[in-house]
């Protein structure tokens, strides 16, 4: 157990010594996600002449958390697997006692903290120009808005990990990313709260894990009503079956790789 601490917090020191090399780069990708932040004012406005439920600060403060969610959700795995594969620098790390992935997990969980100070200074800039949506979520809400958004990480980065391994058989294992990130666009709660879909819809797009993403962290921060044991249920089951998927792929991929790509 010592030697397995020991390797983790090595592993994130090192990741994070390196994000942080990078803070120009870590502010641009800061930046890159507040595209709920513009879609909020679209919200807000449509909100003052329709019906939708939600009233206007409502919309505001659910982008907010949908910024937040994203600020702590975002991947990239596909790109430095699919890099890896076909330049074949992955040679030297299945030379590694340990499985490739943890390399990725330690970037991901060390560039979380890095950027964290940016997203606070955002928020804090949200607030100072739209103080009617200023709000303080009980300690309870936000243990629980802590847990669902870890497990969001998980469910996101089982999912893209599991495309990445594709990089086996297509140099371009990053288009299936683009095409599923089409469906995660409109159907995460990214665009709009799922609040506002058709009940229809809303029962067929809660049996996908694109609301799990997003929407659901959000709404649990905001107080926007959900079922939280079948939505906690699902992203379980969504990581199990995925997880189990990703390490099928993984082995089977690794009997046709040859160490100069796929």
């Amino acid at each position: 157990m010592k030697r397995l601490i020991k390797t983790t917090l090595t592993f994130l020191s090192v990741y994070y010594a390196y994000m942080v090399e990078y803070r120009a780069e870590l502010i641009l990708w800061v930046l890159a996600g507040s595209l709920p932040i513009i879609l909020m004012g679209v919200w807000i406005q449509a909100a003052q002449g329709g019906q939708f439920g939600l009233t206007p600060v409502d919309f505001a403060r659910y982008f907010l958390a949908v910024f937040l969610v994203r600020q702590f959700t975002v991947v990239w795995v596909i790109w430095e697997v699919e890099r890896e594969v076909v330049e074949g620098k992955l040679s030297n790390r299945l030379l590694q006692p340990i499985d490739p992935v943890w390399h990725h997990v330690a970037a991901h969980v060390s560039e979380r903290a890095a950027r964290i100070p940016f997203a606070i200074l955002l928020v804090g800039l949200f607030f100072i120009l739209y103080p009617q949506a200023f709000w303080i979520p009980s300690f309870g809400t936000l243990l629980l808005f802590s847990f669902v958004v870890v497990l969001a990480f998980i469910l996101r980065f089982v999912i893209q990990h599991t495309f990445s391994i594709f990089s086996f058989w297509t140099e371009r294992a990053s288009a299936i990313e683009n095409f599923w990130f089409l469906f995660f666009l409109f159907l995460s709660g990214m665009i709009a709260p799922l609040e506002v879909f058709p009940e229809p819809v809303r029962a067929v797009v809660l049996l996908t894990p694109f609301p799990y993403l997003i929407d659901f962290p959000a709404s649990i921060l905001v107080g926007i009503p959900v079922n939280l044991t079948q939505g906690l249920l699902s992203m379980v089951g969504w990581i199990v079956l995925f997880s189990g998927l990703n390490r099928w792929l993984w082995r089977q991929g690794l009997k046709r790789y040859s160490g100069m790509g796929a």
